[in-house]
């Protein structure tokens, strides 16, 4: 869950963070803290007698210690092999604390050293932090749970007092006669937790149960014929617990106030309701303290947790599968898919509409065809080619012009229209990206795309300005260049030489014979020549500077829209994919979590 956890920071709501942030922090401390011992809190309204049982379970009275009033104020540890345990009991939170010698009968099924099968001394406990206990005649007179134990206390003997086949016995040393426990390091422990009333009028009792009932690795629940429906315990705790059936144990106390047959419906009636909460494979045990009723089912199902040492990992995959649980509403049906190839094409169209790839590649076409005439046109009037602007210098993109580092368009990027475009687009893109997604990973995978604009409006300028536009002369301009001052000159020595002609005829001086082809006299033809190549050429540059223009666009318009999509990968494609991933790696997650549990 820790990955989960990870993965939902700033997208899930806060509660649920900081429940699954408590539930974490559980996992990791009672992983740190004894491994040995197995935690079992027992749970129960008022007049349910948990103390009681508690003290037939143990075979003692040691639930009375701290006890001054009818109902238990303070939660209380009985604990069989301490060694260990002060740790774990500080984590509780839990000060009053009896520790039960070696030999208890509970645990008979442990190779406990020093148990012979009976009970130990009450005056054997080693109470911690711990009021002394009170006098018989000290007690109210309306106290009567302390008999029951009393009466109990031999059924115990006979169900727990058995040692387990193959235990090891007391050993004495050889040289002192004194008696010498075998080593039992790694014996297994329990925690028996009397706790307080969950339905007392006391806010503090209530706190102390709620706490305890998320940290212990047993939730033993003793309910009475009484109050086995009661809706402060299915509704305010056994509902939220359906996770956690392989921790659970459901005791009906006082069955020996019921007849056989209502026994068994009120039984059945409580197996139906933890059924319809969750819980169907949890047993409901009928027991009662004062006789020892059933006491030997509950005693085995506690050590049989007590003895597999799996009840506090239970416990945390438990609780790790409720968190799991309480984040499926945020888990997406199926994975959601990477943005699909026509919503990035779509995205990077309308990108390069919006960073003006058109108005560029018109530019480039009108630069390409100025410049062509202002190389290879007719001499004459190619001059006016270059009184006409530039394009492409008008949208600061000539490459000889600006340093490519610091170079900076004029598009109209930070128009209103464009920047309108560009929100368009980048919402249009999450949308389609975040089909599938449930809350908060919709809005999350929007807002990936949507919160690029700013970045997006700077690398598309960029990306348009990187681009090579193909600025530089073509080399045909200069074979036209030449051919037309030919024509040029043709043309001008015709006209000299014509003019030479008539300056001598108009000055009456021997005229100078004029050398002919086919009766053409050769400065026309000159002028004639001059002038129509000129003209030729001038038309047949036109042509090719159209068709070059129109090839250059082509391919400046292709390689522009090429540095916008990657604009737009770098930028918004990118972290849409990453919010997309982590999505489904948060559904992984989470799924992962309950597939294991």
């Amino acid at each position: 869950m820790g990955t989960a956890y990870d993965l939902g920071v700033d997208r899930l709501p806060p509660e649920r963070l900081e429940r699954l942030h408590a539930t974490l922090d559980r996992a990791g401390s009672r992983r740190s803290l004894s491994g040995n011992h197995t935690v079992v809190g027992v749970f129960g309204p008022t007049g349910s007698g948990k103390s009681s049982l508690v003290n037939a379970l143990s075979g003692t009275d040691a639930a009375w210690v701290a006890v001054r009033r009818p109902t238990t104020s303070e939660p209380l540890a009985l604990v069989w092999e301490s060694a260990g345990s002060g740790e774990l009991l500080d984590w509780l939170g839990v000060g009053q604390r009896v520790e039960l010698p070696a030999g208890a009968p509970l645990l008979r099924g442990l190779d406990l050293p020093g148990h012979d099968g009976g009970t130990p001394d009450a005056e054997a406990f080693t109470p911690s932090a711990l009021p002394r206990e009170e006098p018989d005649g000290a007690r109210g007179a309306g106290d009567t749970r302390r008999g029951p134990a009393k009466e109990s206390r031999g059924v115990l003997r006979r169900i727990f007092g058995r040692r387990r086949r193959g235990a090891v016995p007391s050993r004495r040393d050889d040289t002192s006669g004194s008696a010498a426990p075998a080593a039992a390091a790694d014996a297994a422990g329990l925690i028996l937790l009397d706790l307080p009333d969950f339905d007392s009028t006391a806010a503090a009792h209530r706190d102390v149960v709620e706490r305890l009932a998320r940290q212990v690795d047993v939730l033993l629940w003793v309910v009475d014929p009484q109050k086995y429906a009661d809706a402060a315990l299915h509704h305010g705790f056994l509902r939220g617990l359906a996770s956690h059936e392989a921790v659970t144990l459901v005791a009906l106390n006082q069955a020996d106030r019921l007849e056989p047959a209502d026994l068994d419906a009120v039984t059945s009636s409580l197996a139906g309701i933890l059924a319809g909460e969750g819980l169907p494979g949890v047993a409901v045990l009928p027991v009662s303290a004062r006789t020892g009723t059933g006491l030997d089912a509950l005693a085995a199902a506690i050590r049989a947790h007590a003895e597999s040492r799996a009840a506090a990992t239970r416990r945390l995959s438990a609780d790790a599968a409720g968190a799991a649980t309480e984040l499926l509403p945020f888990v997406a049906e199926e994975p959601v898919p990477l943005p699909a190839a026509d919503a990035r094409s779509a995205l990077s169209d309308e990108l390069g509409v919006a960073a003006g790839v058109p108005v560029v590649v018109d530019a480039v076409r009108a630069a390409y065809r100025r410049d062509a005439h202002a190389a290879a046109g007719w001499p004459v009037t190619r001059w006016l080619a270059r009184l006409r602007p530039d394009p492409l210098r008008r949208l600061n993109l000539r490459s000889q012009d600006v340093v490519p580092e610091v170079r900076r368009s004029s598009l109209p990027l930070g128009q209103p229209a464009q920047r309108a475009r560009v929100d368009h687009a980048l919402r249009v893109f999450g949308d389609a990206s975040a089909q599938g997604a449930p809350e908060p990973w919709h809005t999350s995978i929007r807002d990936a795309a949507r919160g690029t604009a700013g970045e997006l409006t700077d690398a598309l300028d960029a990306a348009v300005t990187g681009t090579d536009l193909e600025t530089d002369r073509h080399w045909w301009w200069g074979v036209f260049g030449v051919l037309q001052w030919v024509a040029f000159a043709a043309l001008v020595a015709g006209l000299v030489w014509l003019g030479v002609l008539a300056v001598l005829g108009f000055l009456q001086l021997p005229a100078v014979d004029v050398p002919r082809v086919e009766g053409f006299p050769v400065p026309t033809l000159l002028i004639l020549a001059g002038g129509a190549a000129g003209i030729l050429l001038g038309i047949l540059a036109a042509l090719l500077a159209r068709w070059g223009a129109a090839r250059r666009a082509t391919r400046v318009r292709r390689r522009l829209l090429a540095s916008c999509s990657r604009a737009a990968r770098d930028i918004v494609m990118l972290p849409v994919e990453g919010e997309v991933g982590r999505c489904n790696d948060f559904r992984a997650a989470v799924l992962g979590v309950l597939r294991r549990t």
